[in-house]
């Protein structure tokens, strides 16, 4: 989501998320969306059926997160909430009381507090995601007070993870039942021979079925049962209106003709029962059910993983000793230990010892990152060789972690905007359906009788699949992100992966983003005609000497190439900076000049050969560094920010997806033209200063162009929100990746070709779900209706109804989690790019 810079006078406007549970279709979901963004003080609401999961954005001064909640439990669904009990010290009286519980109830995510002055212990029940229990311990222990978490006390929820468990147990349970029930129905539907065994005749075999009946259709489908009533008292239809109508005139109507079968011989009718089909119909969409919650399960697996990551515990330096505490209680400064094998708990900057991190589940960085004191490190990395200690940095909500897990959080319950369309088709799907399914009935119970008439109107309630289209968009962005996530791709919502995709040009800042940020040396040339025939290595030597008491970055990137190489560097025996030039000093009684062409020119220095060469040099975009000794030229070390090693394949690889690359930068064109030959860039914005940029990406889009700007800095946060898509480093800077739509964890450049592919993968799927669903529905429920009947003889059974609307959700869920096997492209120094 791009920056907005919002007018100060303007209120500010707060986004939560909040967990469902009893969402049943898409329906649900569209009822549930409209009721939150009817209340007062709701800018935009969105709920993600896949995820079961409401994005809000309110004023808070117009509405609070309880007024939220009654939105939607108002409905009939819930927003599971934890309760937990803080025995508290140093209560006095009454007016502790109230203190105490004004400071909770103002915290955001608690639903409510009570404090018992008596027992002195608060009851408090709160939202997961929104509040911590650490948190609100540490709320009450600023007022002045001790309290400390009674977890035993707790009667919320478990994991969300073991909500998803118990619900598919239940499932399964319901479907085995069911599946007996079913089976038995139809042996003694079949066969009577059976049902004489246990002394049931021919003539009352009917109350046999019936027995048999009743428990699936009550029991196994109380679930039905439950969410038709919920949505008939908000004066609602959902997938579960449906079915409950659908296996209820099935199964009514068998029982009537059970019981009396009089009225009906009269009406010269075969008093014929439907219970197996009823039953066996419930089964099925339990079948479906199940295999459904079980892959949407799947859907959230990164989450899930990323969440695993988290240690419980750290172990921390306090007065010299080593304590183990819980994570929650790690506080910025703190010293903390780990071992070999162990998780780093938070993020921090490594103090003593030395150690090779592996980061891969948080960065997608495959190759372990060696640690020195000084060196970042991040929580939920596993540390692999030696132990050491590291400064805690950021904690809780803060590290990189936890707002990874955010970012993918948001993003899966965003909405994409093709999913509109699926969305207004849902809302109105369930009335469309039933008016259908009455209107079957009433055409052949014309043309061909009552049970012909039942037939076609259980059909068409039971073959119709909302699911099938609240499924479509949202399960592919939640398996897209989390797998984006996985290798350090990490996208803001739906929008911006259908964006992506769209991209026709790709605009790059060129330091720190094409380049690698820091100046380096590239080259060192020897003078032709230097009777001294200084080596290389001893050229170097003699310019890092001279400038290792320099701060100048190009004298910096000198002194690091002759460390790197391991020279031992001299002593000056006299040193003086010339401002803008470059220096004079002595070494060995010899005295040299180290600078730019200016400084030779004004010292009268005869260059001989070098001229030309460092003439060559500049061509190139670099910055020659000449070396004289006693006014002769002897060498020159040129020195360049360079193109990172993957930038050239990465662009190749852009390219040959038929994106146009261009290249925005501050430098002088002649500089910004040898980088951009040297990466295969064709169009060059040269000498553009920081708030020109987002007027240029303005001028792109205006031509018609859809433009991605890729940057790192500060200043590149203006151009990434202007942009279609904003892509930035997660190296650079905390403002660009807030301005930005996708994240690229490592900085690698081919993270900008992963999230093109992974966006077109994602909308390849969405698009096959859609066109299912939509397919499936209108296929479907004129073949239920009897359409084919009087042309084919076709009429399609309750049974193969049921089957094949359980099977479509299923389908949709399934083709999402393909995306699952997506692999991104890495740079092969033998092969280029790469796609294991």
């Amino acid at each position: 989501m791009a920056l907005k810079i919002m007018d100060k006078a303007e209120p500010k406007i707060h986004a939560l998320s909040l967990p469902i549970q009893g969402m049943s279709c898409a329906a649900c979901a569209a009822k549930i969306e409209k009721a939150l963004a009817s209340r007062e003080g709701v800018v935009k609401a969105g709920v993600n059926f896949a995820a079961e999961k409401a994005s809000i954005e309110f004023y808070p001064g117009k509405v609070n997160v309880l007024g939220l909640m009654e939105a939607i439990t108002g409905l009939g669904y819930r927003v599971p909430t934890q309760k937990i009990s803080f025995p508290i010290e140093g209560i006095s009286c009454a007016s502790c009381v109230s203190k105490i519980e004004a400071a909770l109830n103002s915290l955001n995510g608690v639903v409510y507090a009570r404090l018992n002055f008596a027992a002195a212990k608060a009851q408090v029940e709160f939202i997961p995601s929104l509040v911590t229990a650490k948190e609100i311990q540490t709320a009450i222990e600023a007022l002045g007070y001790k309290a400390r978490m009674d977890l035993s006390g707790g009667t919320g929820p478990d994991s969300e993870q073991e909500r998803q468990e118990r619900e598919l147990s239940t499932l399964r349970k319901k479907f085995l039942a069911g599946l007996v029930l079913s089976a038995l129905l139809m042996a003694f539907g079949m066969m009577w021979a059976p049902a004489s065994l246990l002394g049931f005749s021919e003539e009352n075999l009917p109350l046999l079925l019936f027995l048999l009946a009743t428990p699936a259709q009550f029991w196994c489908g109380f679930q039905f049962y439950r969410g038709a009533w919920v949505a008939a008292r908000h004066a609602s239809t959902d997938m579960n209106t449906l079915i409950a109508l659908g296996t209820s005139a099935a199964y009514f109507y068998s029982a009537f003709a059970a019981f009396f079968p009089g009225p009906l011989i009269a009406a010269g009718m075969e008093p014929e029962v439907y219970f197996d089909s009823a039953a066996m119909i419930i089964t099925l969409v339990l079948m479906g059910r199940m295999l459904e919650s079980r892959a949407k399960g799947r859907t959230s697996e990164a989450i899930v993983k990323l969440m695993g990551l988290q240690p419980k515990t750290a172990r921390i330096m306090e007065k010299g000793l080593e304590r183990e505490v819980p994570v929650e209680e790690v506080k910025p400064g703190d010293i903390v230990l780990v071992k070999p094998g162990e998780r780093i708990p938070v993020d921090g900057a490594c103090v003593e010892g030395h150690s090779v991190v592996d980061e891969s589940m948080v960065t997608g960085e495959s190759v372990p990152v060696e640690k020195r004191p000084g060196d970042e490190v991040i929580g939920g990395s596993i540390n692999k060789t030696g132990a050491f200690g590291f400064e805690a940095r950021r904690v809780g909500r803060e590290t990189m972690l936890a707002r990874i897990i955010q970012l993918v959080e948001d993003a899966q319950g965003d909405k994409a905007p093709i999913q509109r369309l699926a969305d207004k088709t849902a809302g109105i799907f369930v009335p469309i359906v039933i008016a259908i399914a009455c209107l079957a009935f009433l055409i052949w119970f014309f043309v061909s009788g009552f049970t012909f008439a039942l037939l076609a109107f259980v059909s068409v309630m039971i073959i119709a699949c909302p699911c099938a289209l609240g499924l479509a968009t949202p399960t592919a962005i939640m398996v897209g992100t989390g797998k984006g996530a996985e290798l350090g791709v990490l996208v803001k919502g739906g929008e911006s992966l259908e964006r992506a995709c769209s991209l026709t040009t790709i605009v790059f800042d060129k330091t720190g983003t094409l380049t690698r940020g820091v100046p380096e040396v590239t080259d060192i040339l020897l003078s032709g005609a230097d009777p001294q025939s200084f080596t290389a290595d001893e050229l170097l030597r003699l310019t890092a000497s001279a400038e290792k008491n320099s701060e100048h970055p190009l004298a910096a990137a000198v002194v690091s190439k002759a460390e790197e190489k391991g020279l031992v560097l001299l002593k000056p025996e006299t040193f003086r900076a010339i401002p803008g030039l470059g220096v004079k000093t002595k070494i060995d009684g010899k005295t040299f000049l180290i600078g730019n062409e200016k400084l030779m020119l004004r010292e009268k220095v005869d260059l001989l050969d070098l001229a030309e060469k460092g003439g060559r040099l500049s061509g190139q975009g670099k910055t020659p560094i000449y070396l004289a000794m006693e006014k002769s030229g002897i060498g020159v070390i040129a020195v360049a920010d360079t193109l990172k090693s993957e930038a050239i394949a990465a662009l190749k690889d852009l390219r040959e997806r038929g994106l146009k690359i261009v290249m925005i930068t501050g430098d002088n064109r002649k500089t910004a033209e040898a980088i951009a030959k040297e990466a295969g860039i064709d169009r060059v914005l040269a000498g553009v200063l920081p708030h020109e940029k987002e007027a240029e990406i303005r001028k792109l889009q205006e031509s018609g162009e859809i433009v991605a700007m890729v940057g790192d800095g500060i200043n590149d946060a203006p151009a990434l929100a202007r942009a279609d898509i904003g892509i930035a480093l997660g190296t650079g800077t905390d403002v660009a990746m807030e301005a930005s739509d996708i994240t690229l964890i490592r900085g690698d450049l081919w993270g900008v070709s992963n999230a093109v592919r992974l966006s077109g993968q994602t909308m390849r799927i969405i698009r096959q779900n859609l066109f299912w669903a939509f397919f499936y529905n209108c296929l479907g429920i004129p073949i239920a209706a009897g359409l084919l009947y009087p042309f084919f003889g076709v009429l399609l059974k309750p049974v193969f109804a049921a089957a094949a609307m359980s099977l479509s959700s299923v389908f949709v869920v399934g083709n999402s989690l393909r995306l699952r096997r997506f692999r991104r492209v890495w740079n092969s120094p033998k092969q280029g790019a790469t796609m294991p």
